[in-house]
């Protein structure tokens, strides 16, 4: 990495590190370049795929939808592969691997990179999950970077100013610093880094380092991101000072944006590890901001006892079967795992292989209403039980003490039962599980949210996925990262109408139910133990992660698309609400007149269904092992692309 990043400087890290040239660095001349420039599936989110923002996709999309790259291809590689949403981060992760790094080194460059070029998304002053597959031992860690609340809120932290002030947090709570949780990112990050890392942890700060210095180009999806939320960035003066111009008028895209601040943040943390963060300058600068009054925002109580004293917590992997495979998920605190194994676990009991897409093309093709029916109704079945009894389990117990009991097969085949073939349920009710005493919550979103996917030479694979919770988090800019507004992905309200506490309600040094849901697949050995790990995937999109991820799933396992058809393919699914989300941004949907006109729309809601076409903006990568090497796909939703080494 040391002559990587003398490479770069020698030749001009910000032309070499420019959006607009990452398919090519012809100018680069050492092999590690050459190698990650070889096979991209696709090119950066032009300007005419990324839209001005509108009410109508804002209403209801996690992050600004910016369009759809028509007919990617996938990526075939020999021995190791990346994808992550930005363009310049896959590369950095990639020149990781070609050096050879292992897929936990590779994720520092990718992590650190992304919370440069898509800030609105990730970076340190978020959290993450993050699923570990070690070849060697053929082991699965799962670790939990989830932020949590300070130790001094209280049940009512997010709900109003204080047990006097019944206001609410001001200008709002997610603005206000009642929305930012302990940031958990770098500490597992760096427990990963302990436990898989092969090169050294300062080395891989160097791209991040540079591209902070040197400076970069915004793109077109981080350009749109900022108009769309430029009122709220104007609140912040460091914010304001970085993302918008001297006018007020937000930075366009191809505006060469540098961050000396960040470079100088990076470059304490990379020679002193996540201490130089979680203790002394930094830490005082994170509270001090939190704390901040300006411009009438209400402070939070978040401490340096509560940054210092943060771990990331190892879990157990949740794995289930699921045709033949074993399928590892997240468990909670985030709810993805769970709830993705539920659907599949429902579905299990019904034939899919025999509602494959039409006509699936390189953007595989259009799915069947059949098919998008069954589906959406065992996700509303999972999201009912997921909303009623998912949280920290720390503090919150699953009903029985586990997951086996939302996951028993039994209970699984009793729950599709429920669903009727020709007509859409609307809203499912939550299992019965005797008396738990909790209310149910309604989901709560993670709206800036991005996917790490990697396997290394050596046979280790990363599934990651990491969020700084809305765009942009809480809007609060520091030492030149995003704070996240995690919290609120709590419930506000401690309790339901009967007076019964929520699952999720805030409590003292608790991490938010989250739906983050990466995912490592496995074939069956002939003796029924986990045998060769066959997918790696995962999606940012918020609640609606589940449903992305279900939809990819079902497209590797049940249709036999490919990972490139797989994450193209139509996003389909439902929460627990009567709504049916088909992404009108695919060119196999008609979303005018709200389709009125499309076949697949009108027989869908001939069946009760709600639909909505609004666009979708997942950012889904899927990384499948053949018989002589990967083939990969990236979200033609963002501007995401997979490299690796040729073959």
């Amino acid at each position: 990495m040391r002559r990587t990043r003398a490479i770069l400087a020698g030749a001009s890290a910000a032309v070499l590190l420019s959006t607009t040239l990452l398919t090519g660095c012809a100018s680069n001349t050492s092999e590690s370049d050459r190698t990650c420039a070889d096979t991209p599936n696709g090119t950066p989110v032009s300007a005419a795929a990324a839209p001005t923002a509108t009410a109508t996709n804002l209403a209801t999309n996690p992050e600004i939808a910016t369009g759809y790259r028509s007919d990617m291809t996938p990526v075939r590689t020999h021995s190791f592969a990346v994808s992550t949403a930005n363009p310049v981060a896959t590369r950095a992760a990639c020149r990781v691997l070609a050096d050879g790094g292992t897929a936990a080194n590779a994720l520092i460059a990718a992590q650190t990179v992304l919370g440069l070029v898509e800030p609105q998304a990730s970076g340190i002053g978020g959290g993450a999950f993050l699923l570990y597959y070690d070849a060697g031992s053929r082991s699965i860690d799962a670790y939990d970077g989830r932020e949590i609340a300070p130790a001094a809120a209280t049940e009512n932290y997010l709900r109003w100013i204080s047990d006097t002030d019944h206001a609410p947090p001001q200008p709002n709570t997610r603005a206000s610093g009642r929305s930012i949780g302990v940031p958990g990112v770098l500490r597992l990050l760096e427990s990963a880094h302990h436990d898989h890392g092969k090169q050294p942890w300062r080395d891989l700060f160097d791209p991040a380092i540079d591209l902070a210095d040197n400076g970069f180009d915004i793109s077109a999806r981080l350009a749109s991101q900022i108009a769309q939320s430029a009122p709220e960035l104007a609140r912040d003066e460091n914010a304001k000072a970085y993302f918008l111009q001297p006018d007020g008028t937000p930075k366009p895209r191809g505006y060469h944006l540098t961050n000396p601040a960040m470079a100088k943040t990076l470059s304490a943390i990379a020679a002193d590890g996540p201490d130089a963060f979680y203790t002394g300058a930094v830490a005082h600068d994170i509270v001090e901001a939190t704390a901040t009054t300006s411009g009438g925002r209400t402070p939070g109580a978040l401490s340096l006892d509560d940054l210092a004293g943060y771990h990331a917590a190892k879990r157990t992997a949740l794995c289930t079967e699921y045709r033949g495979k074993q399928i590892c998920g997240m468990p909670n605190p985030s709810s993805g795992g769970i709830t993705v194994a539920a659907t599949l676990g429902i579905l299990a009991n019904f034939d899919l292989a025999a509602l494959g897409p039409d006509h699936p093309d390189r953007n595989g093709g259009k799915p069947k209403a059949e098919a998008v029916h069954l589906i959406s109704e065992a996700e509303r079945l999972a999201y009912a039980d997921r909303d009623k009894y998912v949280a920290d389990s720390d503090f919150v117990p699953l009903p029985g003490g586990s997951a086996d009991a939302l996951l028993n097969k039994d209970y699984l085949k009793q729950r599709a039962g429920l669903i009727n073939p020709d007509r859409a349920m609307g809203t499912a009710q939550p299992g019965d599980f005797g008396p738990v005493p909790l209310g149910a919550g309604g989901p709560q979103p993670e709206h800036g949210t991005s996917h790490i996917s990697v396997v290394d030479r050596y046979g280790n694979a990363a599934a990651m996925t990491t969020t700084v919770e809305s765009a942009f988090g809480s809007f609060h800019l520091v030492d030149g990262f995003v704070l996240n507004n995690q919290l609120t992905d709590f419930s506000a309200e401690p309790a339901d109408a009967t007076g019964t506490p929520l699952a999720n309600r805030v409590q003292p040094g608790k991490r938010p139910r989250s739906s983050m849901s990466p995912t490592l697949v496995f074939d069956r050995a002939p003796d029924g133990t986990r045998g060769q790990l066959i997918d790696v995937t995962g999606s940012p999109g918020g609640s609606v992660i589940i449903q992305f991820v279900v939809k990819t799933l079902v497209g590797l396992l049940d249709w036999q698309l490919d990972p490139q058809q797989a994450v193209s393919q139509v996003a389909f699914g439902a929460a627990n609400t009567p709504v049916t989300g088909v992404g009108g941004e695919h060119p196999a949907v008609d979303a005018t007149a709200d389709g009125a006109h499309d076949p697949l729309v009108q027989r869908l809601r001939a069946m009760g269904h709600q639909v909505s076409v609004a666009d979708q903006s997942s950012g889904l990568s899927a990384l499948q092992r053949t018989p002589d090497g990967w083939i990969g796909g990236a979200d033609p939703r963002r501007e995401g692309i997979v490299l690796g080494d040729a073959r």
